[in-house]
């Protein structure tokens, strides 16, 4: 329970008059003491620190924030996988809009599937007084972030939901997309379908790894662990890997591979080969130039406009002081059939 300083709105971030008042000293005082100045009475320095920890007051480094009656900073943070993947930057540049309407700045961060380098940006982040983060994690624990909730900071999260935290997100729904995608390419006589993926520790890996495995049970397939290659991140890593299936003694007809890169990948490996009329491609986000290849790739396409408008709305709603219990939007995917997914297996059930 938040001690209640007179004058505070409820809601409201924890500033450093608010601790002067509780701790019932000087302004002064409780810089002193936040700046760890030695020359502060013993006395003083334990209540200062008693009455920051009862307020969850976190010291910010804005000097701007200093100059608001309510703590804020008028800046959010934005953090993702990699601000230069495309589907990020499209989420990034559709939050900016929004939030530059409502003379908001943004602060973007890039994790790298790292959570050590989540763990340390979020909270530098949030420890810079902004007001609140839409993030895209690399990690499956967030209990981290519960001290920062606590002192007034909302957390959106996107793409990949919260684990052991409770917090608005906006997903997609990769695991139908998926499904979709393999079922479709079933319905043009393919049975040997690979499936490329990312790392398995990634919850959208994973919801679309289990897409997969839908389709082929609703297809009655059996699962055959030499056609499914996951812990991919690169396109000369799926080069390899869709090279090697292609050229081993049972190659796949078709392939879906999890995610842009691995799908750029896939098709360098069956176009070397001259296979690209002859083995059937669908893959998990939109690139570009997809739509002007021969064929044009068929794909789950993600819309990060709408994720990143859903998420924006929802922090802003939180910033102004929505208190009620935490949200989860399902954002659907879109089918794009252009051609690579519609290749159909020839009548005696080998690609080439």
């Amino acid at each position: 329970m938040v001690d209640v300083v007179p004058g505070r709105s409820p809601g409201s971030r924890a500033t450093m008059k608010d601790v002067a008042a509780l701790a019932r000293v000087s302004l002064k005082t409780v810089s002193r003491v936040i700046n760890d100045e030695p020359t502060v009475n013993a006395v003083l320095v334990e209540r200062v620190r008693r009455a920051a920890s009862q307020l969850h007051y976190q010291p910010h480094f804005g000097a701007s924030a200093l100059r608001r009656r309510d703590g804020r900073s008028s800046t959010i943070a934005v953090l993702l996988e990699d601000l230069s993947n495309p589907f990020s930057a499209v989420i990034y540049r559709a939050v900016e809009e929004m939030a530059i309407a409502r003379g908001v700045s943004l602060l973007g961060g890039s994790f790298d599937e790292d959570p050590q380098r989540e763990r340390e940006l979020t909270l530098r982040m949030s420890r810079y007084r902004v007001d609140g983060v839409i993030i895209a994690p690399a990690s499956r624990d967030h209990q981290y972030l519960r001290q920062e909730q606590m002192a007034g900071v909302p957390f959106v999260f996107i793409d990949r939901p919260p684990h052991l935290l409770v917090a608005d997100a906006v997903l997609s729904d990769s695991r139908e997309g998926t499904a979709q995608a393999v079922k479709h390419l079933m319905r043009y006589g393919h049975r040997r379908i690979a499936f490329l993926g990312d790392l398995t520790s990634i919850y959208t890996a994973e919801e679309r790894f289990q897409g997969y495995l839908d389709a082929l049970a609703s297809g009655g397939l059996s699962i055959d662990v030499a056609l499914i290659a996951r812990d991919l991140r690169t396109i000369e890593a799926a080069e390899i890997v869709a090279g090697a299936l292609l050229d081993s003694a049972s190659p796949p007809t078709a392939f879906f591979a999890g995610r842009n890169p691995l799908t750029i990948g896939t098709v360098r490996a069956i176009r070397q080969r001259g296979l690209q009329t002859n083995v059937a491609l669908a893959g998990f986000d939109d690139f570009l130039l997809a739509d002007l290849l021969e064929p044009a790739i068929t794909v789950v396409a993600q819309d990060p406009v709408a994720i990143a408008r859903e998420a924006a709305t929802m922090l802003f709603a939180r910033i102004d002081g929505d208190d009620g219990p935490s949200k989860k939007k399902i954002v659907e995917t879109t089918f794009i059939s252009r051609g690579s997914g519609e290749i159909r297996l020839v009548p005696n059930g080998n690609s080439r």
